[in-house]
Parts: C-alpha cells; structure tokens; sequence
C-alpha cells in the first residue's frame, strides 16, 4: 500500500445533522450577544485564550443542510480530542458474551440499579453518579450544587477513554461528589437529553467564537435547575502539554460558582433561552409550498457533494482524512430516483458509493455487517464499532441496489449484515441489541485486525491467493503493524491474474473466511450493547423483511416477524403505547417519535413482503397512537416527544435526517403507504403538512431531508404540471 494508506488508529468522531444555519447563527440574528458568564467561565476553564487555542476545523460547509463532522482537536475550550461519535461466532445468541463488567473496586453506585449496559459499565466507579432523574435534581437544588451531566454510549471509544482515566481515579471522584451531582445519561435510552445539551454545547461554542464541534462523551455543567452553562467533550484527566485536565476543569467551574454564582446563573439562563429558540426556530419558520423541482435540486446538491473516485458524500479534495459515513438516507434517494426516474446521475453515485463501501475496510469481509463510518476518503480504515441501525438500513439499501443492477457484490453485502445480525446481535427471544464496540480490552479495532503470521498459520497454502484478493501485503501492514482487510480491486481482476474463474475464486476466498471467523470467534470480544431499541428494531425489521422478499429467502421474513412479535409483545403497554427500551427482561423509558415511526416502517415492510393484513393494521394501530401522542396542531408534523413527556428546558421536532432518518421523514413515509391502503385520505393530509411544515427547511437545504423528499416523491410528482 502506499503510505497514505497507512492509518494509525482514530479517535472517535462525533456526526450531528447539519442544520440550516450553522449553530449559534441564531443568537447573533436575534440580536443576543454571548453571555458575561460564558466569556468569564471560558476564562477560567480554559488554560489559553480562545485565539490561540489549537481547535479543530469543522469540515467546510459548501452549502446549508448538510452534515457537520466534528473533528478530534488537539486542545479546545473545555473539549479536548472529541469523542463521537456478543457471542462467539459459533456461540448461541442468546449466552451474549462480550459484555464487560465494570472493575468492582468500588461499591456499586446508583447505577448498579439501571438496566442500561452503558450505565452499568459506570456502577463501580468512585464517581456517585446519578442517573437522569428527580432524585438528581432534589439534591443538586437542596445543597446547591451545580451538576456535571455525562452523556455516552456504550460503543464510543472515548468515553471508554475518559471513564477508565477520570471516574475511576479517587482523586477525581473525591472532588466531584463533594461538588457537584454527578449524572450519567446512555444517549440511546435519552435522545431527548442528548439534543438538548448538545444543542447547547454547540451554541456555547458559537458564543465563545470557538471552530470546536460536538461529539461523545458530552460533558456538561448545568445549573441545579438544569440549565446548561458550559461544557466539552473528552477531557484528560490531568493537564497535558498545556491542556487543562478534567481536574483542572471542574476545581476553575467550582471555583467560579463558589466566586460569583449569580453571574453564572445570568449566563445559564442566556444560554438556555438561545437554545431553546433553537431548538423551536424550524416550526417558526414561514411555509413556502413544496413542488417536485426540490427533487431535482436535491439531485444536485448531491452531485456537488459527491466523491467522483470513491463515491460517498462530504468530499474535500484537500483531506483525505475527513471521516465518511455511509449516509443511508442520501443512498435512499438515489435509489428511488434510480428507480421510478431512471436517473443516470443518480445510478452512477449509488453504484460508486455502494462498490466502495462494500469493498473497502468499513465493510467487515470475515464478519458481515458494517462498521459506523471510515475516517478517512477511501472507505479503508474504519472506526470500529458496529451500529444496528446502520446495518437494518444499508441490509435494505444494498438488496434494493441488487434488483437494479444483479451485482453479486451488492447481494453478498446484505446478505453478509443479514447473517452477522442474526449471529452476533440476536436476542435468543428475537429483538435485536442495538451496538457492539470499537474496542476490546481499551485497543480499538483489536478484534478485527490481523498478524501476517496468524494469516499464514491459519490459511497455510491458501494466504497467498487470500492475500491477493484482501490487500495483505506482509512488508507493509496496513494498520498499527497489524492487516486490516479489504479489497484493492475487483474479484474479477483478481481471478483473471490467478488464472481462475470468478466462481472459483470465490469459493476459495469463502473458506479462508470461514477459517478466519472460526479463530476471531476464541478471541475476546467487544462489548455488546444488549439494549432491545424499539426504534432500531424497526429499521431492522425493515431490512430483514425487504431482503426476504427481494430475494425470495423466507428465512429472512421469518426473522423480521419474530423480531416484530417481541417488540410488540414485550416493548407495548396494554393501551397501545411503545416503551423506548428492553433490557435482561424489563421495559422502560416513554417511547419517543423514532420509535412509532420506525417501527410502524418495519411492519409496513413486513406487510410488503407477506400481505397479512396484521401487520397493516398493527401499523395503523402505532401510527394512530403517534397521532395521539407527537401531533403539532398548530404548526403540523409531530414533535420528537409525546405531549406527557418529562418536561424539559425544550421540546423539539428534531426534523434533519442524519446518520438515523428523522422521525418525522419515515412518519411521511408510513402516512403514505396507509391512507391509501387503509383508504384514510386524512393521512395523506398530515403528511402534507408534514412536509409544508417543514418546507422552508426544504427550500434552503434539500439535503437536509432526502429521506423525507424521497417519500414524498410520488405525491409531489402526480402534483406536477
């Protein structure tokens, strides 16, 4: 390889859905100015001026509505190199191996009681953490204490990071319990909590002048009634190379509290207002009525945004190295343009993208599935951890992909997720857990890679051939000394060079795989995130259901209808409402907008593919209670949370599609399908206002919603002149 394919290992990488200005924009056009307090707290915090701080460049926006990559940063205000952001091979799903218990020097803490992996891997630190909750906030208010809010998830290598080096050290903890109430908050059970404080960790940003981007772990400083007044990402735990350490930062945030706590106060409550404009400014914003020719903009705005050489968006000729993720909304679009349009433009930059993907390292080729996102232009080096979501939407995106073009590679690839799913993210009941992590004994990436002599020993005469197909060349390891597999170039090429036939060929690769995950299954693994998603079982109820029906496999069907059977039976209340999680037997947590919708796609796909009329009506019954539950009656389409929602300091819409489709994208789509099937013509009509409600967004920034524009293609098509 050459030496720029040679990529030591990544940090995480945080991804927010780009919005339509960029953060903070807000602030400065209503006329607020940053906050007395944010200047004053930055300065305490923070061991150089912002102006000579080394930040990191968020990548350059060419046009609104795009996605925002938050880059590590060798030092920034309060945010330090950002985070993001199973069983054996042959084992039974249901023993779930690679769960890694928490060191248990310490006594278990309040988290100990929760059902969250994620928050369990925190019940033996010395930290005496809080889950989210009014005990929290009773004791924050009754001693008056600010609160530090810790947000992760179980697959993000940095805030592995930051919970190994500072809430497992005394000194740390000591400091914190005695000043502070300590929150610890899983992402993926509260994405409510997540928006919010990322939101206002992004404006605070902004106010201060800072380049610094979001990402995981988010760590955060509120006021005791919440609201937010300053914060980062990842923190070393002590100062380095003139970088304040997060003991350094919490004593600088007491120190001002204990100093002057009324300014800190004044400046939360700034901050809060601005964030919650923000969070409300899309259902403010005038209507403007929406018509087919967005859907040719969006076809540009793609094709602007596109890599020529590697397929995949967010391209910068002049990095490399800026991160790449699979964008599954984009890919949508362009399949359904490929589709009813046939539109050779988008054909091309499907096809590109879904070849490189399916070839490069962020694509596991002994495994299945694929990992989160690439860190760099070339699909080859990954970040490690795998996401369900990810893979219930590309599984429907690649098999889609095959009826159009026969590809073999394409096919391979959904049916590789398919397997790996079933394998490794399985619950012996049938739900689906949600992630498995980058890292396995704090070295990211160690499960997946390889040595040159494991290679020969295992395959023995067949690592020459093996070697050739996968890019092993064994003087020039690809990663850390180590071979991360991928293929240079066609299977094709490849078997006319060996002198065999392409179906030769592959039959001898399949067995050197088969051998390879045989040996990776005695290996340690990573951990398993075993939370059961209502809403990420939806997208993989989807993928399951259209490759079963797509390639006429009923195996396929069969697993997306026991995964809809448990969902509906262990995550729905006796009145019909969904629970957000499922964990070791117990559901919990108030379901939110992503989980009606997305689960209500998943039966509408299972419906598709097998024309029982249950599942169409148990669709209707989820989007009758979403109706019920998110409608906005003033402004149209439906919030993020249910109208009896914990009340928080803002009550969103969340409506960009990013890594995940926003709600209110797949809810178009389910209104779409059902009235016409249900013959409910009213549901046409929200999904109208659905759209319009969102129509400024639209005209400024196609790409924020492709997923939306692609649902409503054919309506806004038979509206055309």
């Amino acid at each position: 390889m050459q030496k720029q394919d040679t990529i030591s290992r990544p940090g995480n990488v945080g991804r927010m859905p780009r919005t339509v200005r960029r953060r903070g924009s807000l602030a400065r056009a209503s006329g607020w100015c940053v906050p007395v307090a944010a200047v004053a707290l930055f300065a305490a915090c923070s061991a150089n001026p912002p102006a000579q701080q080394g930040q990191a460049q968020p990548v350059a926006q060419k046009g609104t509505g795009e996605n925002v990559v938050d880059q590590p940063a060798e030092s920034a205000p309060l945010a330090q190199n950002p985070g993001e952001t199973t069983p054996p091979e042959q084992a039974p799903a249901h023993e779930q191996p690679g769960q890694q218990k928490a060191p248990k020097k310490h006594p278990p803490n309040r988290l100990a009681k929760e059902t969250s992996p994620y928050l369990l891997l925190h019940a033996h630190n010395p930290v005496d953490w809080y889950p989210w909750g009014q005990e929290a906030f009773d004791k924050a208010k009754k001693e008056k204490k600010l609160i530090f809010l810790s947000v992760g998830y179980s697959s993000c290598y940095w805030c592995h990071v930051m919970e190994r080096e500072s809430f497992m050290d005394d000194q740390i903890a000591a400091y914190l319990n005695k000043h502070f109430v300590c929150i610890k908050v899983d992402r993926e059970e509260r994405p409510d909590v997540d928006e919010i404080y990322m939101t206002a960790l992004q404006t605070y940003f902004q106010l201060i002048m800072s380049r610094q981007g979001g990402g995981w772990p988010l760590s955060m400083f509120l006021t005791p009634d919440a609201k937010p007044i300053a914060g980062g990402t990842y923190f070393p735990p002590r100062e380095k190379q003139g970088v304040s350490g997060f003991l350094d930062v919490v004593e600088r945030v007491q120190g001002f509290w204990e100093k002057d706590p009324d300014t800190v106060a004044s400046g939360a409550d700034q901050l809060t207002t601005i964030v919650k404009a923000e969070l409300r400014r899309k259902a403010a914003l005038e209507v403007e009525p929406i018509t087919a020719d967005v859907l040719d903009e969006l076809v540009d705005s793609l094709a602007d945004d596109f890599d020529p050489d590697w397929g995949g968006f967010n391209y910068n000729e002049e990095n490399f190295r800026i991160p790449k993720f699979p964008e599954p909304s984009n890919l949508f679009f362009l399949l359904d343009r490929a589709e009813r349009k046939k539109d050779e433009v988008a054909e091309k930059m499907l096809a590109l993208t879904l070849e490189k993907m399916a070839a490069g390292g962020i694509h596991d080729h002994v495994g299945g599935g694929f990992h989160r996102y690439s860190t760099d232009r070339f699909w080859r080096v990954p970040h490690f951890e795998k996401m369900l979501y990810d893979n219930g939407l590309l599984a429907s995106v690649y098999a889609r992909a095959w009826t159009q073009t026969q590809r073999d590679d394409f096919r391979a690839a959904a049916e590789g997720i398919l397997t790996f799913v079933n394998r490794e993210m399985t619950d012996k009941e049938g739900g689906f857990y949600s992630a498995l992590d980058a890292e396995t004994d704090a070295e990211e990436g160690a499960f997946y890679v390889w040595e040159t002599a494991e290679l020969k020993n295992e395959l023995e005469g067949a690592f020459a051939l093996f070697a050739a197909a996968y890019g092993v060349d064994p003087e020039n390891p690809n990663f850390e000394e180590k071979h991360l597999l991928l293929l240079k170039k066609p299977l094709a090429d490849v078997a006319q060079e060996q002198d065999l036939s392409l179906d030769d060929l592959q039959a001898k690769l399949a067995e050197s795989r088969k051998k390879l995950l045989t040996v990776r299954g005695k290996r340690d693994r990573p951990l398993t995130d075993t939370k059961v998603l209502a809403s990420w079982n939806g997208l993989m109820i989807r993928g399951f259901a259209d490759c079963g029906r797509i390639f006429q496999e009923p195996r396929h069907i069969e697993t997306a209808t026991r995964a809809a059977d448990f969902v509906l039976a262990k995550l729905r209340t006796p009145d019909g409402r969904l629970l957000r999680t499922y964990t070791s037997g117990q559901a919990k947590l108030n379901a939110y907008l992503d989980d009606y919708a997305f689960l209500a796609d998943g039966l509408i796909a299972l419906h598709q593919a097998t024309g029982d009329e249950r599942w169409l009506n148990a669709a209707n019954e989820l989007t009758q209670k979403q109706i019920e539950l998110f409608w906005d009656d003033e402004g149209g389409g439906f919030f993020f949370t249910s109208s009896d929602h914990e009340a928080l300091i803002a009550r969103s819409k969340g409506p960009v599609d990013g890594a995940l489709p926003a709600g209110n994208s797949v809810a178009v789509g389910n209104l779409v399908y059902l009235g016409p099937a249900l013959a409910k013509p009213d549901y046409l009509d929200r999904a109208d206002k659905t759209v319009q409600s969102l129509s400024a967004i639209i005209h400024r920034a196609p790409t924020a919603l492709p997923m939306m524009l692609t649902l409503f293609a054919p309506i806004l098509e038979e509206r055309k002149p």
